[in-house]
This record gives structure tokens, sequence and C-alpha cells, in this order.
């Protein structure tokens, strides 16, 4: 019974050696692990429609400013066409009266020169003779400063000029001359300015020396112009409504052909001005259809512009969507290439997950079994060395041989407990530390042939506890290391997100083949998936030879810093 009772008491001094884990809180719901996946269908619509929107609305935007710009060329171009006609028509009537003062003002010349060689040497030359006696400055003198007896004076004049001999018979032949013809006033002016004759008796005397037609006609060159009359004194009496050319003309006379003369003679061109005047309303009228007929036109090309370029958008428009339904066919195609791979990429991630939990899980049995048999065993041999020391008391060999069975007990015990801590299973969250399950891995790894070298393990000290899957951070752990090659380190230390663990290899050269990198590669994938889980973060550095992780940290209200 004492032997048995010291066994039982070696068995619980072995367990109290085993391998210290932190405790384990309440569990929390398990963590998902499917990620998301890229969405090419959702962002490509979203991407493709705002972009093919953007397009319609900028060809609608310049199709209608092209439209507007068309239209406004249109009524440019008329309006321009419109003023030029009018222009047109307004210099062809000017031109029209001034051609027919033109032709009129020579026949005005060429009736003076007729009348002129009927009655100047015979008439006119006389009476203008007499004339030169009768002075007219005292009127001139009078016109500056009081303009009634001006007039008075120059109606004296008149008088007496009416009174010279030949007046009447100069009058009478002038009016039997030119009765029944156009010319509707005749009248003779001296050198000196003054009327010495006047088919309208009214206006002899008259000083005409200020008229810029006299002096024009006085220099040698006639002069005429159009003028509009409402009343009108002729040889028949008085008109009304009458156009009228006037013309000074010069007479000349003598070897030297010196003007001895002016004529002035009003002729009557109101038919050939009213149809000049008709010409010009219809020039207007023909300017005007063809001013509807342009506006028109531009009308009818502005609707055929209009009407192709809304064919246009409907056409551009049409391939547009067509083109957007024909992307969006491949893209759906794509999409599910990209779902089938993305859930066959999930599948074999499951089952590799599965797998992992499936060996952690044997292992964790193989585990137990094995720290239970042995455990059993080699309390019963340390408890047995120990009662042989005792009885052997003195014999130094039998004492050292029991202290030796007693450390290999210890040392076998603590190999079962770290195997069977590193191969515990679970798919909770737990508030840890990741020291220890960090140094299961290395501990696990250490008969791993693979590593030449033992990995090297550099724990931190007063790390903050995190809330994790301990089997994903293994998982981490166990998908990483047989990525690197050469010495492997790896120390924890704090970090601002929390905990950092930085991974260190010094690479020994070797490349990996095509089936090595696709093995690396969906290491990595596992890797990158299983922090994420954490809520953690995977940074690379050095060509791939430094890994930095940081897991966030949780504080809790038991956690022992």
């Amino acid at each position: 019974m004492r032997i048995l009772a010291k066994i039982q008491a070696r068995q619980r001094g072995f367990q109290a050696m085993s391998v210290d884990l932190p405790p384990a809180p309440a569990a929390s719901e398990p963590v998902a692990t499917s990620r998301p996946h890229f969405r090419l269908q959702r962002y490509f619509s979203i991407a493709a429609l705002i972009a093919f929107t953007i397009v319609g609305i900028a060809l609608y935007v310049m199709e209608r400013a092209e439209m507007v710009f068309f239209a406004e060329v249109q009524e440019g171009q008329s309006r321009l066409f419109s003023e030029a006609q009018s222009e047109l028509s307004v210099e062809t009537e000017q031109t029209a009266r001034r051609s027919l003062v033109k032709a009129q003002e020579a026949a005005n010349v060429n009736l003076t020169h007729l009348f002129a060689n009927s009655l100047w040497d015979s008439q006119i030359a006389p009476l203008l003779a007499r004339a030169q006696a009768i002075s007219p400055d005292r009127c001139r003198a009078l016109s500056s400063s009081d303009a009634a007896a001006a007039q008075a004076c120059q109606g004296e004049v008149g008088l007496r000029l009416k009174l010279l001999p030949g007046f009447a018979d100069l009058d009478q032949r002038a009016i039997a001359t030119m009765r029944g013809s156009t010319v509707f006033k005749i009248k003779v002016f001296d050198l000196r300015g003054l009327t010495i004759y006047s088919s309208d008796h009214r206006q002899i005397g008259e000083d005409k020396r200020g008229n810029a037609g006299w002096r024009s006609a006085a220099g040698g060159r006639a002069a005429s112009e159009l003028t509009h009359r409402d009343h009108f004194s002729t040889f028949e009496g008085v008109v009304e409504n009458r156009d009228l050319i006037s013309s000074y003309i010069p007479v000349h006379r003598g070897k030297d052909n010196a003007v001895v003369g002016v004529f002035e003679i009003y002729a009557d061109v109101t038919p050939l001005l009213d149809q000049v005047k008709l010409s010009s309303e219809q020039l207007e009228r023909l300017i005007a259809a063809n001013q509807g007929k342009i506006e028109q036109t531009a009308k009818r090309d502005v609707n055929i512009v209009a009407g192709n370029s809304s064919d246009l958008l409907r056409v551009v428009g049409g391939l547009l969507v067509l083109l957007f339904v024909s992307l969006l066919l491949i893209v759906r195609r794509g999409q599910a290439i990209i779902d089938s791979q993305h859930a066959a990429q999930e599948r074999s991630i499951a089952q590799e997950h599965l797998w992992h939990r499936e060996k952690m899980a044997a292992m964790s049995a193989l585990a137990a079994n094995v720290s239970h048999e042995t455990g059993n065993a080699l309390t019963i041999i340390a408890a047995l060395g120990q009662q042989l020391a005792d009885k052997m008391d003195g014999d130094s060999e039998a004492a050292e041989a029991a202290d030796s069975i007693q450390e290999q007990s210890r040392r076998i015990f603590r190999m079962t407990r770290q195997i069977s801590a590193f191969a515990t299973a679970s798919d909770r969250p737990e508030y840890t530390s990741v020291n220890p399950v960090i140094e299961a891995v290395c501990y696990f790894f250490s008969f791993d042939r693979r590593f030449h070298s033992p990995i090297e393990f550099h724990p931190g000290e007063q790390l903050p506890w995190c809330d994790l899957i301990p089997d994903f951070l293994k998982e981490v752990l166990m998908n990483l290391l047989p990525t690197l090659s050469g010495r492997i380190s790896i120390e924890t230390g704090p970090c601002s997100k929390g905990v950092r663990i930085r991974v260190r290899a010094e690479p020994d050269g070797k490349a990996l083949g095509p089936e090595e990198q696709s093995l690396k590669a969906n290491r990595m994938e596992i890797v990158a998936q299983r922090l994420g889980d954490m809520g953690g973060t995977l940074a690379v550095g050095e060509q791939g030879a430094l890994f930095d992780i940081e897991l966030p940290a949780v504080m809790r209200e038991d956690s022992p810093h």
C-alpha cells in the first residue's frame, strides 16, 4: 500500500511538470472561414454603365451642339444673303437714279445747246448785255442784314429786267419752244449770278451767286440734281407731286469757248422715276421670293441634318447597347469561371483545412493515448527508481542511476505533454498568448527532416494576449514555415496593432521547380486566408525572406498583462 501511495504521489508530481498553457476562457462563436472574391460582373456592370452613359451623353451633347451650330450657320447665311440682296436692291435703285440723272443731264445739255443755238445770239445775248446796266450789289448788301428788304430789292431788279427791250419777245419764243416737252422751267443767268430770265417770272432778279450748281456751271462743268416737288410752276401752270431734274449748264461762245452764261433747266422725269421705282419693287419682290426659298431650303436642310443626326445617335446608341450586352455576356462567362475557380479554391482550402483538422485530431488522439499509456508506465518507473534509491541509501552508483531514471522519465513525460499540447485542436476563439502556440509548432517541426537546423524561437516578453483560434495560428505557421529554406528564426514582440510575429529566413540559394512554386502559392493562399479570418495582416520583404505577421490584441479584465 505504501508503494502504491508513493507511485500515485510521483505521478501527480510528474503531471505538475507539464508545460504551462494559458487558461481558456469562455469560448465565443466559431469564425467563418469563407472569404469574398472579386465580383467581376458587378464591378463591370457599374463601371461600364457609367462609362457608356457618359459617352452617350457626350455624343448627344456634341451632336446637339453640331445641330445648333449648323442651324446658326444656315440662319447666318440666310441673313447675310438677305442683307446682300437688300443692299443690291438699294444700290440698284440708287444706280438707276444716278443713271437717270446722268442721262437727263446729257439730254438737258443737248437741249440747252439747241436752245442757245436758236435764241442766244438773237434774243438772249442782247438782253444779257442790257442787263449789265442793272447792278445787284445793293440787294446783296441788304441780304446780310435784312432778308425782307433784300427780297423786295430783288423784286425791283426783276421788274426792271422785265421792262428791258427784247424780254417779252424772248419770253414768247422760250415758252413756244418748250411747250409740249418735258421741260417745265428754264432760267438764264449772267456771270454775276443774276437771274435775267425765268419762265417763272417771280424768280427773275434772284441772286444765285451762292448756289453750288451755278458756281459749277460758271466754272464750265454742268451740275444736276433730282428733286421731288409737291407743287411746281411750269409753262402751262402748276403741277403736283412731280420728280424733276434740275441742271445748271454752262453756255460757251467765242473762239476761246469761254463761258458767257448759265442755263438752268427743270425736266420732268416722273414717268422714268416711276419706272425705276416699279423695277425696284419688282426686284424687291423677286428678292423676297428668293429669300423665302432660301429660308425654306435652309429649314429643309436643318430638318434633314437633324434627322440624320437622330439616326446617327440611334445607330451609335444601338451599337453601344450591343457592345455593352456583348461585353456583359463575356464578363458573365468570366464571372462564372471566376466563381467556379473560387468555389474550387474554397473547396480545396476547406479540404486542406479539414485534412489539417483530421491530421491534428489524429495526432491529438495519438498523443493522448501515448501520454496516457506512457505516463502511467513512466510514473511507475520513476516511483520504483526513487524507491530503489531510498533502499540503496549510501550507494552512490545506485543513487546516480536512480536520479538518471528520474530525469529521463521527466524528459519523456515533458515530450508527451508538448506533443499533446501541439496536437490539441479547436475551432473556437480562445483568449491566449501566442508564445506557447508558436513554441509548440517549433517543437513539432524540430522532428521534421526538411529543416536541417532547428528553428530559433525568441519569444517576446509582456506581450498582449489575443482572442483567436490557436489552431488557425498553427495552420498559418505550418503552411508558412515549409515554404522557407535555410536557417529560420521566429521572434515575437508588441506592435501598434497588437502582436507582431517576425519570421526570418536565410535562403540557401536553391531554385524552386514549377510544382514547388505552385505548392508554395497554395500554402501562401491558405496563410493569407487564415490571417484574414483572425483579423491579421502579412507583410513580405527582402525578396520573400522576411515575413511580418501582425495580430490584433484584445485587452480583457482577466488578461495577465
